[in-house]
């Protein structure tokens, strides 16, 4: 759909930001009867290096939601552990196998067959508008809270009228700075650096995990390709170019599982793409007529992969909370608080747990004691699995029309 400019569109919920929280959202209220405009800045869902990785839990309700069968259908590959060599031992982190779900496995799929996905599935009700390049601009006031949004579209401004805005458009939340909503940071001590190698003949088979003498590198199977990430102190990336590409490639081959000569394939900085980690979270998810979910309400670290699927469960918890109160056309601080206060532990467990992950206690040199540990309590690779396959609280889909 493309609203000529300065039209004016009445909706019962409009949601910022056409990722995975927005889009199950969007797809979850429309199926329940609600009208729904979701705006996106971009034009597509094409972009590198996004979190990709749908975990068990969400497609537990990708199976509950009797869609998983059709999604599945999609390129992906699958992991039923994750591994990791650690001070040159190869482990098994987390193993899925015994989870209490239906699919146990992650699935590794790119984010925009995903979102197109979603879209797709959402389109074929009538109450559901996607808008792509449309940027938000600033909230309506309506009698002292949010009555909706001005938007900027290719053919110019917009106004969509809602009784509720979502803020899921990511860590650089619009919605969330407008909305005037206060938040918490917490350190993080290391960048990651993406970049991609083809696969070429006799490659190992890898799922996903850590790869090579120290766990600074990560490696994940994309099919034709390997999506590689090198974790770098905070902050230190612009050094590092300035040393130079080549002497940067010959550090990743330090600690890869490839050799420099696997890297020549790397001839730009253009090739690498940096994702500064930030772990933080909103003191506050609400204001009248505003709600922030997924990154938008908590940034997460890249650790587990966890992120996408926490934005889908408070996805998923919305819809729960929110159905009843849009269907009455009365929706209260009081029902947005329940969402926050509902997702408020998985988040801050989560957060904990990546927190003591990442933080660099252990003296330089000094083996990690990880591998004994899993080793000497097997048990430990099924708690790590189900603390990353499935989280701290899992949501399932009430509304279904």
């Amino acid at each position: 759909m493309k609203p000529e400019a300065n039209a004016i569109l009445n909706t019962d919920c409009c949601i910022v930001g056409g990722g995975p929280a927005g889009l199950m959202l969007g797809y979850l209220l429309v199926r329940a009867g609600l009208r729904v405009v979701v705006i996106e800045k971009h034009a597509d869902f094409l972009r590198d290096f996004r979190g990709d990785t749908i975990h068990p839990s969400t497609l537990e309700i990708m199976h509950q939601l009797g869609l998983v069968e059709e999604l599945l259908q999609l390129p992906h590959q699958r992991a039923e552990k994750l591994q990791a060599e650690i001070a040159g031992q190869e482990v098994t982190m987390a193993d899925f196998s015994r989870l209490p779900v239906q699919y146990r496995f992650i699935a590794f799929m790119p984010q925009w067959d995903f979102l197109n996905f979603l879209a797709q599935q959402s389109a074929r009700f009538a109450g559901f508008t996607l808008l792509q390049s449309t940027t938000f601009d600033r909230f309506i006031d309506n009698q002292g809270r949010v009555g909706g949004i001005h938007a900027i579209t290719e053919q110019g401004p917009v106004e969509i009228r809602s009784q509720l805005v979502v803020g899921a458009d990511g860590r650089n939340s619009a919605v969330r700075a407008a909305a005037g909503l206060t938040s918490q940071a917490f350190g993080a001590s290391r960048d990651v650096v993406w970049f991609r190698l083809d696969k070429q003949q006799g490659d190992p088979t890898w799922g996903m995990g850590h790869k090579g003498p120290r766990q600074n590198f990560i490696v994940i199977d994309r099919g034709e390709y390997w999506q590689c990430g090198y974790t770098i102190p905070k902050g230190e990336f612009a050094a590092l170019q300035t040393a130079g590409l080549e002497p940067f490639k010959a550090a990743i081959a330090q600690v890869a599982p490839f050799d420099v000569a696997r890297l020549s394939q790397i001839d730009d900085w253009q090739q690498f793409k940096l994702l500064s980690i930030r772990i933080d979270r909103l003191d506050s998810w609400m204001k009248p007529g505003v709600l922030c979910i997924g990154d938008a309400a908590h940034a997460m670290s890249p650790i587990g992969g966890v992120g996408v699927n926490l934005a889908i469960q408070d996805a998923v918890a919305a819809a729960n909370y929110l159905t009843q109160p849009l269907r009455r056309g009365d929706v209260t601080l009081r029902d947005l608080a329940r969402v926050q206060k509902r997702r408020q532990f998985p988040t801050v467990a989560t957060q904990f747990l990546q927190i003591k992950m990442s933080s660099n206690k252990r003296n330089p040199g000094k083996k990690s004691p990880m591998p004994t540990l899993i080793r000497r309590f097997p048990f430990l690779r099924f708690v790590f699995g189900r603390l990353i396959g499935l989280g701290f609280r899992m949501e399932k889909p009430r509304f279904s029309g």
